[in-house]
């Protein structure tokens, strides 16, 4: 299990013996059934979460109960409220295992302590959160200048194991459309496979 998240840190920082077992002694192991929630809107966030196994989605849901899904979350990939758990407040986001999963959770307190220890984790967790603001700043470009159509075929490009292992519903609600319209998309995909 922890030779994943070890391979995922190696992509940017390269860590000794000592400072391996540093971060290895900070990190909680937790198993999540499918639905169930690692974090509640209101609750005060306080762990960054590494999948292992599964699938996680983090999503807003407003207040007439409809939710938009803000990412998804598989095996090898970190999600949290990000603003909430830098700033150790109450959640806006609500967070749920769509599958069984197996996550590492990292407390605040512990990254802050890590960070001191092994600094070469700043520098990890910088290009962690700038993948993940460029990651944000291109969907929204992408939903001020692309079809629907346009946007679920870069996601299929982009994320082609979610696509296989959320809903349809979900993948709508990333999407900013309803399932309804994606449907009609899909339809129409399959149609002009067919053509050609």
């Amino acid at each position: 299990m922890h030779d994943l998240i070890l391979k995922n840190i190696a992509k940017h920082i390269v860590l000794d013996e000592a400072e391996e077992a540093c971060f290895l002694a900070c990190l909680k192991e937790r198993q999540v059934l499918k639905k169930e929630f690692i974090l509640k809107e209101g609750q005060i966030c306080r762990e960054i979460n590494f999948v292992v196994s599964g699938t996680l989605r983090a999503f807003y849901l407003d207040k007439t109960g409809k939710e938009s899904t803000i990412m998804f979350a598989l095996a090898d990939w970190w999600v949290t409220d990000m603003f909430c758990f830098v700033n150790e407040q109450a959640a806006m986001l609500n967070i749920e295992a769509t599958a069984d999963s197996c996550i590492l959770q990292l407390q605040k307190e512990d990254l802050d302590r890590l960070y001191i220890q092994v600094p070469k984790f700043e520098r990890f967790f910088r290009i962690i959160m700038q993948n993940a603001y460029i990651r944000e700043q291109l969907r929204v470009i992408q939903g001020l200048s692309l079809s629907a159509e346009e946007r679920y075929h870069n996601f299929l490009i982009k994320y082609p194991k979610v696509a296989q292992q959320v809903k349809q519903k979900q993948i709508a609600s990333y999407l900013g459309i309803t399932p309804e319209f994606l449907s009609t998309i899909r339809g129409n995909k399959t149609k002009k496979k067919k053509k050609s």
